[in-house]
């Protein structure tokens, strides 16, 4: 039985779905040596799935700078704080590496946060939203494409928390990991369907485009 996968992803379906999360070990990096060791172990790895999380601002014109920079294999995320370490010499070799890919969502922008923070050069690096449009999918968050192609949720209630907080809650540290660990999941999921060919895409039209029909 082909999976059935939505252009548009209607949001109200979402609340009903189950949640998912990372279920694997996190490890919170703060030093440059702990640094060397995890980009030592993410090295290694055949794939990775990478997220960033900024303090938000509740102010106009106020703009805060990148404070974490989420890392997941398989089954273990490493969570580097930024704020803390900077652009470490272990941070800039796995922002360069061009051996592994490192999967993530909308990319760029995580990308420009992170050279605010220092000169680098990006090595492999692959945008989930690139593949997603190839097969006709137009909701391109992280949530509702989870939903799409999973039917889970991924929670976002913490993603405007204090990401430079002396301490992250249990809840942050899982949020960010899951996010960086799911792209992962969406990435293989995306490959599979795109060489298999198993998958019927439902095309919605949403009331602006039926009104202008």
């Amino acid at each position: 039985m082909k999976k059935t996968i939505y252009s548009k992803y209607d949001k109200s379906r979402i609340g009903t779905l189950p949640r998912v999360l990372f279920e694997g070990r996190i490890v919170v990096v703060l030093t440059e040596r702990d640094a060397e060791k995890a980009v030592r172990y993410l090295l290694s790895q055949p794939i990775l799935g990478v997220d960033t999380e900024t303090r938000p601002s509740f102010k106009k014109g106020q703009a805060h700078q990148v404070a974490l920079l989420q890392v997941s294999s398989y089954d273990v995320c490493f969570l580097f704080r930024l704020n803390q370490l900077g652009l470490s010499p272990s941070v800039k070799r796995l922002l360069e590496d061009t051996r592994v890919p490192k999967i993530g969502l909308s990319l760029r922008d995580d990308l420009l946060s992170l050279h605010k923070l220092g000169d680098f050069k990006a090595g492999y690096f692959i945008d989930l939203q690139d593949h997603v449009r190839e097969i006709g999918v137009e909701d391109l968050s992280l949530q509702k494409l989870y939903a799409n192609f999973f039917a889970q949720k991924i929670s976002k209630r913490e993603q405007l928390t204090n990401w430079e907080a002396d301490i992250l809650q249990d809840k942050q540290k899982l949020y960010a990991a899951t996010d960086a660990w799911s792209c992962i999941m969406l990435y293989e999921e995306l490959m599979r369907l795109e060489e298999t060919g198993d998958y019927e895409l439902i095309k919605v039209i949403d009331d602006v485009q039926r009104n202008s029909a």
